[in-house]
């Protein structure tokens, strides 16, 4: 009877390896520009030899120590990165399900019941006891059942149906471990972006509070000059005005600093109340950012591998539904030691057991097969213009940040111009003001155009800073695809003897 039993499942299980109905897996062709370079050309020389964005922690090529020192915070600390781990933890131990279907289940479920038949027990058809032409009537009993069950299921992955749910499974935790990826990526330059937007309110407030000392100076000027009988009292009014008016853009700028200073405590997973940051000038400029071939987006862009999984995922879905057209085969088996009294339960005559097997067939389902077929296809299909729109939205994010750098680069270049002329336009009207030669009201114009002008120069030096960030974040910092191939799960023969 074994011999009967094992080669013929023998048989079925070579069998069952060779085959997998449903669609083998590509990635469909995306729309990938021709050139092999980007359209706007970098405002910057590639240094040679042509160093990649660092593996992980991109915001090294800023050489910053205390931008290095929060990256680093946010890496431990933050909470929300802390929950896309927990995520891809939990993706992980849920691929590892799909792979118990491998494997026989077996499970065992020991009983004892003490137990009265009633006296009154309907017979059954079974044959009334007869004693000398008496019926004789049905006696109550008791007795004790003692029962040791074992119960087998496997399986006979026939069509392909486990296979495809394990390959579900794997493209499902790759996705999530692409999602966390992209999830650091995104809490990464926000910090850094976040990190330079103060910065450059340091630096601006700085300007501001350079122009307060200076045009404090200007109004002990016009004072004296009140005082001796030079100036009107117009002039003193018009200094006093201006001078008030940068004081209070000084307390913006303060307002919009503890803004980013709140969210850098967030993000660094601080409480706001108790973070500060050190007060610091900007002094960086926009490291040469390597762009690569735009084909290369493809591979280093966390959230295209995303929707790139999905797909996967979502072809595996198609060949599972195909798979519910076909046989479902289950081998089963029980066992065990059943008595009425314990100390005979492990006899041989206590024994039973029986093997069978079950192949379900579905024949009519009132379209229920194919309506999930057709409903898996489109999943698919969906899938795909996900991913071909993720690749378009990167293409053109990259060009956005190119762009960005060349047309604040050429403005600063004008701005730099601009504070010069500016400087010299207010050293001149206060000459001729002292000179007697002019008003005050040009002096009062003077500073306020060297204030502006000084100010918007600070400005276009921060925009530079978070743009690169923006175009690092684009070219998907430090992360390549490679990551994510080991998230994947096999069954192992070690299972079998594991809950």
């Amino acid at each position: 009877m074994r011999r009967a039993f094992t080669f013929p499942a023998l048989g079925l299980f070579v069998f069952v390896a060779a085959c997998t109905v449903g669609p083998r897996y590509s990635r469909p062709p995306a729309p990938v520009p021709a050139p092999d370079a980007w359209k706007t050309q970098p405002p910057w020389e590639q240094a040679a030899p042509k160093d990649s964005i660092p593996k992980g922690p991109w915001w090294a090529i800023y050489h910053d120590a205390t931008l290095d020192d929060y990256e680093q915070q946010l890496l431990r600390a933050n909470q929300s990165l802390i929950a896309a781990l927990d995520r891809l933890k939990q993706a992980r131990s849920l691929a590892r399900v799909a792979t118990a279907d491998f494997f026989p289940q077996i499970s065992a479920d020991p009983n004892a019941v003490r137990e009265r038949g009633s006296g009154n027990r309907p017979l059954n058809g079974e044959a009334p006891t007869i004693v000398n032409g008496v019926v004789q009537p049905v006696l109550p009993y008791t007795q004790s059942v003692y029962t040791i069950p074992f119960s087998l299921s496997y399986e006979a992955d026939l069509f392909g149906r486990v296979r495809r749910n394990l390959e579900a499974a794997n493209a499902n935790l790759q996705s999530t471990a692409a999602d966390f990826g992209n999830t650091q990526l995104v809490l990464t330059a926000e910090l850094a972006a976040d990190y330079f937007n103060l910065r450059e309110l340091d630096a601006e407030y700085q300007v501001v509070e350079e122009q307060v000392a200076t045009q404090r100076k200007g109004l002990d000027l016009v004072q004296k000059r009140h005082d001796g009988g030079i100036a009107s009292g117009l002039d003193v009014a018009q200094q006093a005005t201006v001078l008030d008016s940068t004081i209070s853009q000084g307390a913006l700028l303060q307002e919009a600093r503890a803004q980013h200073e709140h969210a850098i405590a967030v993000l660094v997973g601080q409480a706001a109340s108790r973070f500060n940051v050190p007060v610091a000038a900007l002094h960086a400029a926009p490291p040469p950012v390597p762009l690569g071939v735009p084909s290369e987006i493809l591979e280093r862009r966390p959230d295209i591998a995303t929707f790139e999984r999905e797909m996967a995922y979502e072809n595996a879905q198609v060949g599972l539904a195909r798979t519910a057209f076909y046989p479902h085969i289950t081998l089963s088996g029980s066992g065990g030691w059943q008595s009425t009294d314990i100390t005979t339960l492990l006899n041989a005559p206590s024994l039973f057991w029986s093997l069978g097997a079950d192949a379900l067939q579905p024949v009519i389902q009132g379209g229920r097969n194919r309506a999930n077929l057709a409903a898996a296809r489109a999943g698919y299909d969906q899938s795909v213009a996900n991913y071909r729109e993720s690749v378009l939205t990167a293409f053109q994010q990259v060009e956005d940040g190119i762009s960005n750098l060349s047309t604040l680069a050429q403005a600063l270049s004008t701005q730099d111009a601009t504070v010069a002329d500016a400087r010299r336009a207010l050293e001149i009207a206060t000459n001729r003001y002292v000179g007697g030669i002019t008003n005050f009201l040009d002096v009062i114009t003077a500073q306020t155009t060297l204030l502006q002008n000084e100010r918007l120069d600070t400005q276009l030096r921060g925009q530079q800073m978070v743009s690169s960030v923006y175009l690092v974040k684009a070219l998907g910092g430090g992360w390549d695809a490679s990551q994510i191939q080991n998230e994947q799960v096999h069954p192992k023969a070690g299972q079998i003897l594991q809950q």
